[in-house]
């Protein structure tokens, strides 16, 4: 266990609720849970599945979803999804202006990084780890939230709280079975079209039902409807302060990154940011081994799903998905020593600000209980006096990179 964590040990009551996908929920742990998350989610035409098996719809019944799901003259409440894909697509003209009229090698350089890895690294902080997993906590003071909502507006606005996260909270507990919102078995326009065709909040939850999924994002700043507003709406925030909060977040860093390299920089960086608004779409497909089972023994340790530890996601977002499925609320998925996890040293200095008061890391169980029992395995598989076998020996401080 990290030295930064208030607890040595996570306790076994805590790691069976990691597992069953609302860590840091405590108002949806009851024994109306899982009924809660079946219906938590506004199914398609086409159904999450049927009569309990997940059953793979077509590519035009997927493009008719989304025609629909965007068509706002049939029902208001579309807006959510409709600014989602509207708010990507205006990304593009920044993009096509950096094409067109700035490009340079540099600055495509700094137009990469910033959307591989600054958002990239972002996305797994806020939205994963805090939004989703409440995976650690700001510190309960004007300090603690000051630094809550830096960290909120830290990069250009590309995803809105409630479409990632109420529906990743069912994507885990539902994990490629009907009812999971970018299951893998659908395929990549299944999952690349998903948040609109499949991560909204159902529109006819009762008040209770609605108190409930809108204190899933309480935490993150969202000015929530009332449960009026979203009998009007079909959605937890409000088209109007969405919209603005989107508004004034682009005119704060496009001015910022003028300000240091003119519209060249700006539209660099914000095209940039298109690309990984895109691109994005697509990550649960490949992390969950678009479909197969390209586990490897001693790197993919979760066996209940095809979940898959990725070098370039780890590297450049923190995201060892595999590790992740094992542990869903930890602040920390590179377990091991090539595992580069850039979202946990931020979350370790905001601890060592006094910003973060608490988190959790599983570090130390993960290499108890998975990875170190599989090299003792391995070791017993080679005869004692080969030259081999040291080279199994585990280090109790820091495992040995796998190759």
């Amino acid at each position: 266990m990290s030295r930064h964590s208030k607890s040595q040990t996570p306790r076994r009551s805590e790691k069976l609720r990691a597992s069953s996908s609302y860590p840091g929920a405590p108002i949806l742990v009851a024994h109306t849970h899982t009924d809660f998350l079946q219906r938590v989610l506004e199914p398609p035409t086409y159904g999450f599945g049927r009569e309990g098996d997940f059953v793979r719809p077509t590519h035009a019944q997927i493009w008719r979803e989304f025609a629909g799901r965007l068509n706002l003259f049939k029902d208001r409440r579309n807006w959510l999804a409709t600014w989602h894909w509207l708010a990507s697509s205006l990304l593009a003209i920044p993009f096509f202006l950096f094409i067109s009229r700035y490009f340079s090698l540099p600055l495509f350089a700094a137009a990469f990084v910033y959307s591989m890895v600054f958002l990239g690294s972002f996305g797994t902080f806020w939205f994963h780890r805090y939004g989703t997993h409440r995976a650690f906590q700001f510190a309960d003071n004007r300090w603690g939230r000051f630094c809550a909502f830096v960290c909120r507006n830290l990069a250009i606005k590309i995803i809105a709280e409630e479409i990632y996260i109420v529906s990743h909270h069912v994507h885990h507990k539902y994990s490629e079975k009907p009812g999971d919102p970018y299951n893998v078995n659908g395929g990549g326009l299944y999952c690349f079209l998903a948040d609109a065709n499949h991560q909204l909040i159902r529109r006819d939850l009762d008040e209770r039902e609605y108190q409930r999924v809108s204190g899933l994002i309480a935490h993150t700043g969202v000015r929530r409807n009332s449960y009026a507003q979203f009998k009007r709406w079909g959605s937890i925030c409000h088209p109007v302060w969405t919209v603005l909060h989107y508004a004034l977040n682009w005119a704060f860093w496009y001015g910022v990154f003028w300000l240091i390299g003119g519209h060249a920089l700006a539209t660099a960086l914000f095209g940039g940011a298109a690309f990984w608004a895109f691109g994005v779409r697509t990550y649960n497909y490949d992390g969950h081994g678009r479909g197969k089972d390209r586990r490897r023994e001693g790197v993919d340790f979760n066996r209940e799903d095809l979940s898959v530890n990725q070098i370039w996601p780890g590297y450049v977002a923190g995201e060892w998905h595999n590790n992740h499925h094992l542990y869903p609320n930890g602040a920390r998925s590179g377990f091991l020593r090539y595992q580069l996890d850039l979202p946990w040293h931020a979350i370790s200095l905001l601890h060592d600000l006094k910003a973060v008061r608490s988190f959790r890391d599983y570090r130390q169980d993960f290499l108890e209980k998975h990875y170190f029992p599989y090299v003792a395995s391995k070791a017993k598989l080679v005869p004692s006096g080969s030259p081999l076998a040291c080279s199994f020996t585990p280090s109790i401080t820091e495992p040995p990179t796998l190759s």
